[in-house]
């Protein structure tokens, strides 16, 4: 069956090894130059909207709509070229194209601009796809959640460095965050380079095929493997719950707490710690005790009363209780994300990782249509009013809504008992 063919590739352990740390920063400087903008875009946003709160809300919603249609086309497309020519040149292209847009955007002087260059970087990043399929190459089944929930420790800990310097570089210039996270990417793209080994063999190379790369026909794909079925709701009602938390947050805190870039960049290093040692330190132990699919399920539990506290707070500092309480919402996406990959053959993870990436970036396109607007309706509300929450008891439905269909799902499992393989955590505890 699928998700018994080895995964492991005809390298030494040592390279493997050698793989996976340069792997993990490459994502870590990829989400330190992410999170650099954070704190600023809706700020620049701001400076072509001549002042009106409600016109940013939607403007900065338009813009990160653009990025997320380009992504959604470009993520299916991407993992599946690299399925073919190997993940080595398309991060490196992906890495050269996430540097040139982030020049690009901090030489903007009309918001027409910035939406096209958002549209170009979104078509290049391709990095995180390709990253997980590059895990997925180098690790063998029983070890991937573990190994995923080590890149989510260095999104954690990017989203520590990015949002934090960028708030930081921000109180200075809006402008300067984007040329400090456009050098970041070509550091990358040089490390990279000259150091990055290819992770996926001629002999399990995958010609690519427009119909198998589009995005219909990829998620079609994802969801007729088997064990999969609902997870793929389930990742796109988190997923959208995310980008809506994404879009908003900066926005909302403004609204609600007259936060500037520096309060923002604080308050997302403080996600980013919180991210960064429950992945990094606690996910192996958790997934031990747990297992995979029962850790999910609490995940999906501990994000569904996160969101709604967020949107409920009255005070800025308990956004920084909120964090910390809701520590264990960061473990549901490395769980999820290892039993679609446990279900994919080996020649198929870049276009399984693309897919999944894919569901992200949909759920990144339709964010800022719902996020935007539930702000804008509220934005003329004085500071501290509870119904500025409205993008955040939004997202505490859809999580609540996931948990359900992750639920009922591995119930499915269990009463037709399926194979226990993708059911376990590393160490083959059933869940």
């Amino acid at each position: 069956m699928p998700n018994e063919i080895p995964v492991t590739v005809t390298v030494a352990p040592g390279v493997r090894q050698a793989a996976m740390r340069f792997i993990m920063l490459t994502v870590l400087i990829d989400m330190v130059s992410i999170g650099l903008i954070i704190p600023v875009l809706p700020a620049l946003v701001g400076t072509f909207t001549g002042g009106s709160q409600t016109d940013q809300a939607l403007w900065t919603g338009a813009v990160a709509f653009t990025f997320g249609i380009a992504n959604f086309f470009g993520s299916p497309i991407i993992g599946a070229l690299s399925d073919q020519y190997g993940r080595r040149p398309v991060l490196l292209v992906g890495f050269c194209g996430l540097g040139l847009g982030f020049f690009v955007t901090g030489l903007a002087t009309a918001l027409w601009m910035l939406i096209v260059v958002r549209l170009f970087s979104g078509a290049m990043q391709s990095n995180i796809a390709v990253a997980n399929a590059y895990v997925a190459d180098i690790t063998p089944p029983e070890e991937r959640a573990k190994r995923f929930g080590m890149l989510g420790a260095m999104f954690g800990l990017g989203f520590i460095l990015g949002p934090s310097m960028g708030g930081l570089l921000g109180h200075f210039s809006l402008h300067l965050p984007f040329f400090a996270a456009g050098a970041l990417a070509i550091v990358n793209l040089l490390y990279g380079y000259f150091v990055l080994p290819e992770s996926l063999p001629l002999d399990r190379r995958k010609p690519f095929r427009w119909r198998a790369a589009n995005p219909v026909a990829s998620l079609a794909a994802l969801g007729q493997l088997r064990g999969v079925g609902r997870l793929v709701a389930v990742i796109a009602c988190a997923g959208l719950a995310q980008f809506v938390l994404h879009t908003s947050w900066v926005l909302y805190t403004t609204f609600k707490f007259g936060w500037g870039p520096m309060e923002n960049g604080l308050s997302l290093f403080a996600v980013g710690v919180s991210s960064a040692l429950v992945q990094g330190l606690l996910l192996g132990r958790l997934l031990k005790r747990f297992g995979a699919k029962r850790l999910a399920l609490i995940g999906l539990a501990s994000s569904t009363l996160s969101f709604f506290a967020f949107g409920a707070v009255t005070e800025g500092w308990m956004m920084y209780v909120v964090i910390v309480l809701g520590f264990l919402g960061g473990t549901a996406a490395a769980a999820i994300q290892s039993l679609i990959s446990g279900a994919a053959d080996a020649s198929s993870q870049g276009q399984t990782m693309g897919a999944v990436s894919s569901v992200n970036s949909m759920a990144a396109v339709i964010a800022p249509l719902i996020g935007a607007p539930l702000l804008g309706m509220v934005s003329n509300l004085p500071k501290g009013d509870w119904r500025l929450g409205a993008p955040f008891y939004f997202c505490a439905t859809l999580q609540l809504c996931a948990l359900l269909l992750a639920w009922t799902h591995f119930r499915k499992q269990r009463n037709s008992r399926l194979p226990l393989h993708a059911a376990t955590g590393s160490d083959g505890v059933r869940v």
